[in-house]
């Protein structure tokens, strides 16, 4: 009895085998999550409201303001796939989550101190005044922003790594009943990045903007420290994965380097001359045996055996297992569907920076005495999903599955196509926006007005319908994506399952950076000499690249049809 309470591979924080009754389960996760909540909080309104800091504390130009933030977040996002190799490596996932959020803890420390101490940032001057002239960071200052800023960016991609597949470690995928909680927990990550982030786009955004910057760091440096401690009250509950000492990423790099030493040998007539483990002997490791395939045959090459490889594998960087092989064709099968998500985040990147500038000319009005901050924008799509998530899991989930037979509704290809047809609806929407905004600025010779002392009279809740729009497409692409990868990818490399998720949005980031020096570039010779260049976005043409956003996630959306359809499910369920 005692032996089927135990789960396989977890252990308790004093590493004794972890216990059903004892450990884990949807109310243990809550605590898990809990710490995504805070970190979301912190992150979610530093992140929509940072480009304000890089120009109007900093001195950044528009688009290097953009282009920094855009920088910022593909960097926080990429470093996951490091921080999932060292957690898998040598911390584990448990202890990644705590050493991150310390860290980045500090990096929102040191944020504040600097925003707080004059001497310690520039001069304050109006930036998009022509009549002033301002000093843009530099030396001993810049040298303080960026080390604090990327100490974030660590903290952040470490947590971001270790949550999500810490809190899905609290369920058992061999039990039934837990495993059929594992959709819902995916929509609770989702959920709780939400709730963080509606008050962080209202209370944090609102301290920034009008207390200052040293609060506005202040309160994320808080936030991150009490989801920390509140995560630790439940280390008594939790189910702790065990680290093996060799990640997936590794096993990954070990099928191409023996499949590239192996390439002059031939392959055998029969699959079963190829490398794999005994079955039997290895009965007691939780492995996910997978039949050899014919696809991808040159990566066969890693299981050839040969004189100098004994039917025991000696060097793993000489004879992988046919399971390894075949884990990483999966994962190349997945790479397709993966790199068509890039182009949403690319959009996103937008809305978290040209965007905001946009509602910083704008009237911001909500009562003669209160004034909406434009980096809060985003609290319209993220207010909406906090009702429609729990609407979406509870109520079109269950009537969806009776007539598709799918236990989520949908299948996961259909939930990320619906955001990124979503995405391009909402870039389209967000140039006739603009068009109109310009309209407004050129009707009443305000062109050229400095937007803090002379705002237009148009009402900056035009922005929120781009907002709203993209919100939709971010809960069908998010959860989608990281139930499509959880779901696909083989156990023994699952633990990189939530990297694509944010790789996919980092490639996006550094995408919009090169895309915005691209269109500079190649618009030069008009006469505002780029369609971004400069400070005055009201003499820009911001409209025609929000309309070049739309037209290529289109096309990206009629790509990603193609490699969907012929995508083949790992399983005979494709929610499974």
């Amino acid at each position: 009895m005692q032996e089927r309470e135990i789960v396989e591979g977890k252990v308790d924080w004093r590493g004794r085998p972890a216990k059903k009754d004892k450990h884990g389960g949807m109310n243990t996760s809550v605590l898990v999550l809990a710490v995504l909540a805070f970190e979301s909080l912190a992150f979610f309104g530093t992140s929509v409201n940072l480009v304000t800091y890089f120009s109007g504390v900093m001195h950044y130009d528009v688009a290097d303001a953009a282009n920094q933030l855009s920088n910022f977040m593909g960097t926080s996002y990429i470093l996951t796939i490091v921080m999932a190799t060292l957690a898998d490596t040598c911390i584990g996932r448990f202890r990644s989550i705590v050493i991150w959020a310390f860290v980045e803890f500090l990096g929102y420390g040191l944020l504040a101190l600097q925003a707080h101490e004059a001497d310690l940032h520039p001069p304050l001057c109006n930036i998009f005044d022509p009549r002033e002239h301002c000093e843009k960071v530099s030396g001993g200052q810049a040298a303080m922003l960026f080390v604090s800023l990327y100490m974030v960016a660590c903290g952040t991609a470490g947590v971001k790594t270790a949550v999500p597949s810490h809190g899905a470690d609290q369920f058992d995928p061999s039990d039934p009943s837990e495993a059929k909680q594992l959709p819902t927990f995916f929509n609770w990550v989702l959920l709780s990045i939400c709730i963080g982030g509606s008050l962080s786009l209202t209370f944090v955004v609102w301290i920034q903007d009008n207390k200052g910057w040293a609060w506005g760091f202040g309160i994320p440096t808080f936030a991150v420290l009490f989801g920390l401690l509140v995560f630790l009250a439940g280390i008594c509950r939790y189910r702790i994965y065990v680290v093996k000492g060799s990640s997936a990423v590794t096993e990954i790099m070990q099928v191409f380097v023996a499949a590239l030493q192996n390439r002059n040998l031939d392959l055998p007539e029969d699959a079963a001359e190829l490398y794999e483990i005994d079955r039997d002997k290895e009965a007691a490791l939780v492995i996910d045996f997978l039949p050899h395939t014919n696809d991808l045959r040159f990566l066969d090459k890693a299981a050839i055996r040969t004189t100098s490889t004994t039917t025991e594998r000696q060097n793993p960087w000489k004879l992988c297992t046919v399971t390894q092989v075949e884990n990483v064709k999966v994962l190349l099968g997945i790479l397709p569907i993966f790199c068509c998500t890039i182009i949403m985040t690319l959009c996103l990147a937008q809305l978290q920076t040209f965007s905001v500038q946009q509602g910083t000319t704008m009237d911001t009005r909500l009562s003669n005495s209160f004034h909406m901050p434009p980096a809060s924008l985003p609290i319209f799509p993220v207010a909406f999903l906090l009702i429609m998530i729990p609407t979406y899991d509870r109520i079109c989930v269950p009537f969806l599955r009776k007539i598709t037979g799918i236990p989520t509704g949908i299948t996961h290809l259909q939930r990320i196509g619906a955001g990124l047809i979503l995405s391009s609806l909402s870039m389209a929407i967000a140039a006739l926006v603009e068009v109109k905004r310009k309209h407004v600025a050129r009707e009443h010779n305000m062109l050229d007005a400095i937007p803090i002392l002379q705002p237009l009279p148009i009402r900056v809740f035009w922005l929120a319908i781009q907002y709203f729009i993209f919100g939709i497409a971010d809960m069908f692409t998010f959860v989608g994506l990281l139930e499509f990868f959880y779901s696909e990818l083989p156990r023994s490399i699952k633990s990189i399952s939530t990297c694509f998720l944010w790789s996919s949005m980092s490639l996006g980031y550094y995408l919009s950076t090169i895309m915005v020096k691209i269109v500079n570039a190649a618009t030069k010779d008009t006469r505002s000499g780029g369609w971004l260049a400069g400070n005055n976005i009201n003499r820009n043409h911001l409209n025609l690249f929000y309309w070049l956003l739309s037209i290529i996630s289109l096309l990206n959306f009629f790509v990603y049809l193609f490699f969907a359809k012929r995508y083949k499910y790992r399983r005979q369920n494709p929610a499974a």
